[in-house]
């Protein structure tokens, strides 16, 4: 499709501290015992694309990522890793990376992506509307927006939860408007012009930036290049590409005139869900075309652009690694519901035990749940609900349900794990009770320790 692609993985996110580190950079955070970055590569490789930029935040990071990539695909596809500074921002990246883009259209895709849209689909919408830029939309996480929640820690504290809210044209391939993170008890407010170009906007908050987008090549460069204070492309690029695809020059008899002055519209914003604003017949011609043509049908407008969209089935699952409660949902999905992207066979009692674990007597392994190569578990266990890596030793008479234990871990006699992550080279001695927490890399928990939503890390 001459599209070229490039995979944002970011570095070492504040986010998901303590699970990550420089020597674990966030795309190679295992999830469901496979690297978090190998889901958007095998994604990516599924819809034939396989020359891909892997963009890092910081330069020990790419060395791992990089390392990684080359053995886990260097006979399968053309990846070349590129280095950022750190906390350059996603738009920074780019411009970081620009001497390397050449093709008409670039796919630019979060490595935090974890999804099973077809990406093909999103580039052939783009090619058909000619458009500038075109986003994919999903359905937002039903346990809401994935920027509320908390990392588990003892701050308990109920944060306004943070939706993207997002004006589509009544076709709902065009977008219209963008609030990214837009605190839903606020007012909206909406360009007149856009109001009254379109004849039609519908105002969603129940669908969410997947941060997967295909872009005209000069037109993106060209903005990042006039726009020095731009560092994010979902907050700073799209927003601006959105309100400026109807204030391109106007003539008006034959002498150029601006586009009128963004007057705004405000619309209280009541209900979460849904906000409509019905103002004519959605029949018509799309507002471009429309707008192009002027009042009388003449050519008034030079150089309107458009800002596609394309919205993931109902059925489709796409969400982001974003949050420490991110990371547990999607292990979950990932051995439950989504077990698809997974890539492994479960067996009969719908669970995936590698031959080469060993089960204790009387140790019970449920559905939905994944026993990593090596892992060895005493007698008496039970795991309900969880994924453990690869190589743990864990004694007798453990419970692990709804957590992640990571590569290397000991867990003593006794013990109980609930609803935490457990870095690798964990040590847990006995009788040990874990609810809710969160464990770093190399941390040693001592004997009978009770912790409740506690972040358990080295200094």
């Amino acid at each position: 499709m001459d599209f070229q692609v490039v995979v944002l993985a970011g570095g070492v996110s504040k986010k998901l501290i303590p699970l990550v580190s420089k020597e674990l950079p966030n795309a190679l955070l295992p999830v469901a015992n496979r690297q978090l970055l190998s889901y958007v590569v095998e994604l990516l490789e599924l819809n034939n694309l396989k020359d891909l930029i892997v963009v890092v935040e910081g330069q020990d990071a790419a060395l791992n990522v990089g390392a990684w990539i080359s053995g886990a695909y260097a006979d399968r596809l053309h990846v070349e890793v590129a280095a950022v500074p750190e906390d350059v921002g996603t738009a920074g990246a780019i411009r970081a990376i620009a001497r390397h883009l050449y093709a008409k259209d670039i796919l630019i895709v979060s490595g935090d992506l974890v999804s099973d849209v077809p990406i093909g689909a999103v580039a052939a919408t783009h090619r058909r509307h000619d458009a500038v830029v075109t986003a994919l939309l999903c359905n937002s996480p039903i346990s809401g927006p994935l920027e509320s929640v908390s990392s588990g820690g003892k701050d308990k504290t109920k944060k306004p939860g943070r939706y993207d809210l997002i004006g589509l044209d009544p076709t709902k391939q065009f977008l219209l408007h963008i609030a990214t993170g837009a605190e839903v008890e606020k007012d909206l407010r909406i360009q007149k012009s856009i109001l009254r170009a379109v004849g039609q906007i519908e105002i969603r908050a129940d669908l969410m930036d997947a941060h997967l987008y295909a872009f005209k090549r000069s037109v993106l460069l060209e903005v990042l290049d006039q726009k020095c204070e731009f560092n994010s492309l979902k907050h700073d690029v799209l927003p601006y590409l959105v309100r400026s695809q109807l204030k391109s020059e106007v003539l008006l008899n034959g002498t150029p005139q601006a586009e009128e002055n963004g007057t705004e519209k405000g619309i209280s914003q009541k209900n979460q869900q849904m906000l409509s604003q019905i103002l004519a017949n959605a029949s018509e011609p799309t507002f471009h075309v429309r707008h192009a043509l002027g009042t009388n049908g003449s050519d008034s407008v030079r150089r309107t652009h458009k800002c596609c969209v394309y919205i993931a089935g109902s059925g489709k699952y796409c969400t982001r690694l974003n949050s420490i409660q991110a990371y547990n949902d999607i292990n979950r999905d990932v051995i439950g519901e989504a077990s698809h992207l997974s890539g492994y066979s479960f067996s009969a009692h719908n669970n995936i035990i590698h031959p080469t674990a060993e089960l204790g007597a009387k140790t019970t392994v449920g559905p939905h749940c994944m026993l990593g190569e090596g892992s060895q578990m005493g007698d008496k266990c039970s795991v309900k609900r969880s994924v453990i890596g690869r190589h743990c030793r864990i004694g007798a008479n453990v419970k692990v349900v709804n957590s992640v234990v990571m590569n290397h871990v000991t867990i003593g006699d006794f013990c109980s794990i609930q609803g935490s992550v457990i870095c690798s080279n964990v040590q847990l001695q006995e009788r040990a009770i874990l609810k809710d927490c969160q464990v770093g890399a190399g941390f040693v928990v001592t004997a009978g320790s009770e912790c409740k939503g506690e972040v358990l890390a080295k200094k």
